[in-house]
């Protein structure tokens, strides 16, 4: 049995307000496992640069969940990343945004959790990643240095509006989580709110209104109507992790939420990217596949792979068409990195949004359905498309689509961490202390010095 008091018909609304935070905070998206998982039962493999992190079973089972939890025990391992056993969690789950959710809100979520959720007695996979991120305890370093257990204040100068919407993005549907820059360490570069930050095979854009390199340039309905579809024509698409963020929780947001969300967006200060044009306006509709249909000669790779794979949805002028998006005009083609239109061609597009289904194929991996297509030839159409349609000074490579492919950059931290990076740093600084030793042992010699 869970530790929670039971709930009488007096809490309905109580277990109601759980289930809504719960749904804003996005929790289901990681701890339900596609393909059919039961609800919060874990088991979902999350990529991360240090290898899979396994969302751990939350629901109320008493010894494969958090049934166990007390209203405390459940509220540290929210807001602070340690569990009941005292092993801290890795940040994958967002707990330093989810410090800040208030004591109200941790009630009636833990309340939900524990009444309103089927237990599921099936443990979660263990993760297990490699040494040294599979010691737990150095957790506790990295959340000195930033993770902040604090809970949110209200700005006095700030309306109503602009203050949920900062409780929304910066708290509980920890948007800034995705959309905040990355230090060597991993941790956010809060001094760059919000400016856009790579979440390995995919890149979050930056939200700010900065006109160029933001979403200074959208209306308060086109932000609205993104949030809620995750498309606007002529703009752009969601995919990958925001298309999971649309499917399972924004669209379901209540319409005051998704306009504090803007309302917040809109008056936060300006990146300063410094780009000199916005990732929607660049192309134009083209002709160059219509003309090169039937040339023998035509020997570009990438036109080839456009005119037989891409062209029949996104149309031989790249306009697309009510169901497929246009490729000129597209945050994905006209950004300053092309990690978002490689993803997309790798991966696809899914997400369910008001009970329809949008879907592409993905090309990276083999599928029945698909031909699956090489680094070379993924760098061919993706060089087309920006040449035709998008950003025409970026050039996509091999390397860089299969660096896509295998998850992203792999980060400083991760790279300096491998063990033969260990070893040499062991290596170096054995050998410095021994040459340190040695000219010590030198000097007292020469100067006949005793110690």
């Amino acid at each position: 049995m869970s530790t929670a008091e039971p709930v009488d018909s007096g809490d309905r609304a109580l277990m109601a307000r759980g289930q809504y935070l719960a749904t804003a905070a996005d929790c289901g998206a990681c701890h339900t496992s596609p393909h059919q998982g039961e609800p919060m039962a874990g088991g979902y493999a999350i990529a991360s640069p240090m290898g899979s992190i396994y969302a751990s079973n939350i629901t109320p089972s008493p010894t494969a969940g958090i049934g166990g939890y007390s209203e405390a025990e459940f509220a540290r391992a929210v807001r602070e990343g340690i569990n009941k056993q005292g092993q801290h969690l890795y940040p994958a789950m967002p707990y330093p945004s989810y410090a800040k959710i208030s004591d109200e809100d941790i009630h009636a979520l833990y309340v939900w959790f524990m009444h309103g959720v089927r237990p599921v007695d099936v443990a979660a996979p263990q993760t297990r990643l490699p040494f040294p991120f599979n010691l737990r305890a150095s957790m506790a370093v990295w959340n000195l240095l930033f993770a902040e257990n604090t809970r949110f204040v209200p700005s006095p100068t700030a309306s109503d509006e602009v203050n949920r919407g900062d409780y929304l993005v910066n708290a509980l549907a920890h948007c800034d989580t995705c959309h905040t820059p990355r230090n060597l360490l991993m941790g956010q570069q809060n001094d760059q709110p919000l400016a856009g930050g790579s979440l390995g095979s995919w890149y979050a854009p930056d939200i700010t209104p900065d006109v160029h390199s933001g979403i200074g340039g959208w209306s308060k309905a086109e932000l609205v109507q993104y949030l809620k579809t995750g498309h606007v024509k002529g703009k752009a698409q969601a995919a990958g992790p925001m298309a999971e963020a649309v499917e399972h929780s924004l669209q379901h947001l209540t319409d005051p939420d998704i306009n504090a969300i803007v309302a917040y967006l809109q008056q936060v200060p300006a990146s300063g990217g410094g780009a000199a044009r916005s990732r929607d306006g660049f192309g134009q509709p083209s002709s160059t596949e219509q003309q090169r249909r039937g040339d023998n000669k035509a020997d570009d790779a990438g036109w080839q792979i456009y005119s037989s794979t891409c062209a029949a949805c996104h149309q031989p002028d790249g306009q697309g068409t009510a169901r497929y998006p246009s490729l000129f005009h597209n945050t994905a083609t006209g950004a300053e990195q092309a990690d978002n239109l490689i993803a997309t061609i790798l991966f696809g597009v899914q997400r369910k949004v008001q009970d329809e289904a949008v879907a592409m194929p993905a090309f990276g991996p083999a599928a029945a359905w698909t031909d699956r297509l090489s680094d070379r030839q993924v760098a061919d159409v993706s060089n087309y498309v920006l040449q035709q349609y998008g950003n025409p000074a970026l050039h996509v490579t091999e390397q860089q689509v299969q660096t896509v492919r295998e998850g992203g950059e792999t980060p400083l931290l991760v790279r300096l961490t491998r063990p033969w990076v260990l070893t040499a740093v062991v290596i170096v600084a054995g050998a410095m202390v021994a040459g340190g030793l040695a000219l010590t042992r030198r000097k007292r010699r020469r100067y006949g010095t005793k110690k």
